[in-house]
Order: structure tokens, then sequence, then C-alpha cells
């Protein structure tokens, strides 16, 4: 086998074209032309001398000798990340790039918060934020492409430190047409037309476990991709939802909508951030931290005078 000397730009184009199996979505992702990154594909295939990937008209997939590549792979860019993030992590203050994951129940509500007050602190942060569901943040914040994660407690991954935040409730949301009438504790719920999000869902199993529900069917008819299609769909009398306390205003400010809280004790859930044992960017991180608090702390006090 002749190889000659493999970059890292190569390693990286390489593993987005594994990871989304098509050249113009990982073209995309690497922010090139789809012709460069074939370009730069082949020619590390010429110069493993291997067939990495196999090409079909629609998508790409791994050969057998191309997932153990992308294996090793993932080593060595997750290696490079570190030494840079060593680097960042010789820096008082917050600088450079920041990955950070957040789930989608989360994003809307909280982020442009969070990343006006990182941008007031380091005007020259540059702020990288991925939406995904927590499975997906887990695997990412595993492999390095990320650096850190906003999502509900605990995930329970020994590799990982957690530090809880804050706590938020969730509250009821039914059509205009039923304020006024007793609020249903969880297992009254249980017998409702309950909406929820699809599954993989944190939210999802959260709400289930409220209402002591076991099996991921609930007869709601809907599995939403997010809490505003859940909400729209209680303003016309689909059946009813619930939210957390911090997608109250964005959500139902302008739908034919009614929210009850719970009777003690209200469901909720603990907010936090994750990252990993082995990160150097542990102080910058906790600095972070401290502004998603901030942040959660500010939008409850303007929340409340509403």
């Amino acid at each position: 086998m002749l190889m000659g000397n493999l970059t890292i730009k190569q390693l990286r184009y390489f593993e987005a074209l594994a990871l989304h199996g098509h050249f113009g979505h990982a073209a995309n992702a690497c922010a090139i032309s789809q012709p460069a990154l074939s370009l730069q594909i082949k020619e590390l295939e010429t110069q493993l001398g291997v067939i990495l990937f196999e090409r079909g008209s629609r998508q790409v997939r791994l050969t057998t000798f191309g997932e153990d590549f992308a294996n090793r792979v993932r080593h060595i860019l997750r290696s490079v990340e570190e030494l840079q993030d060593l680097a960042r992590a010789s820096r008082d203050r917050l600088s450079g790039r920041l990955r950070i994951g957040v789930i989608p129940t989360i994003a809307p509500y909280l982020l442009p918060t969070i990343i006006s007050s990182l941008k007031r602190i380091s005007g020259d942060l540059d702020i990288h934020v991925r939406e995904t569901m927590t499975s997906n943040l887990i695997q990412e914040l595993t492999e390095g492409r990320i650096d850190t994660a906003i999502v509900a407690l605990p995930v329970s991954e020994p590799s990982f430190t957690e530090v809880g935040l804050f706590s938020e409730n969730f509250v009821l949301v039914r059509p205009n047409s039923d304020a006024g009438k007793p609020v249903p504790d969880g297992e009254t719920l249980r017998n409702m037309r309950l909406l929820l999000l699809e599954e993989g869902h944190c939210f999802r199993d959260q709400a289930l476990s409220f209402c002591n529900i076991q099996t991921a069917s609930t007869g709601g008819g809907l599995d939403g991709t997010s809490l505003s299609t859940l909400v729209q769909m209680v303003s016309v009398g689909i059946g009813v939802t619930l939210i957390p306390d911090m997608a109250i205003r964005l959500e139902t400010g302008s739908a034919a909508v009614s929210v009850a809280r719970f009777e003690h004790p209200e469901p909720s859930r603990t907010i936090g951030m994750i990252w990993r044992k082995t990160s150097p960017l542990v102080q910058q991180l906790m600095q972070v931290a401290e502004i998603v608090q901030q942040s959660a702390e500010s939008q409850r006090a303007s929340q409340s005078k509403t």
C-alpha cells in the first residue's frame, strides 16, 4: 500500500462524508464545493491505495475498510480538537470557537439571551450552535464534535460532568373553551387526548412519566416535532399538551389556548450543562454555565412581569 502525507483537512472531509453519506450534504457542511470535496476524497483513496466509499446514485456508503478507517479518524480528529482546546484553555477569558449543543425544547426560548450575553462578554467569540435531541448530543459530545450541551438532567454518562443550573415547572395548555375547568392531575391526563413530541425527545418521556404512562402510545393522534406545533393543534381543539415555563410567552401569546398550573407536586425538569470530564475548557465552560443560569433568571423575571 502506497501512502503519501495525509492532511487533517482530508480527514475532516472524510469524516463529513462518512457522517452525511452524501457528497452534496458533506460539501455544504464543510463549506466547499462538491467537486472540491470529491477531489479530496479521491486523492485520499489514491494515497491510501484503498477504496473508502461505495458510490451509489443517491448516497455513498463506507466500505469495510472505510468503517475501520473512520473509527481511527474519529480518534485522530478528537486528539486534534483536544490540542486546540488546550490552547484555548490557556486563555483567561472566553475566546475562539465555542460549539454548544442544545435540545429543541430549550433552544428557541433561551438561546437568543445566552448568545447575546456571550457576545457582550467576548465579542470575538465564534459560537457554533447545534440543536438536536439529547441522544444525538451525547454522541456528538463523546466524539468531540461539540464542546458542551444544554440538556435536561440527568444524562447519567460516567464520562461527562453534569452541572445543574435551574429547575422549571411544566404547565397544561388546553383550548380557551376549557379555561376555568378543574386542572386534571397526571392520572386524569392519561384518559385525555394528550399531544406529545415525537419519540426521542426527553420532554416527551418526562410528560409520560408525570401521567404514569408506560407505553409510548397516548392516543393523542399527533406526535409533534416542536412545542409550537402541539400548541397550535391544541388551539383548534384537537387535545391538550404540556410545555415548560420558558416556552409559555413565545408559544401561547398568539394562540387560542389557556394555560393552567398543576397542583403540588407540579411536574418539572432540571436544566443543566454537560461536558467531557477530560475537557481542558472547564474554567471557560463554567463561565458559560453562569451565563446560562443568569439568562434563565432574567427570562423568568421578565415573564413574571407580564
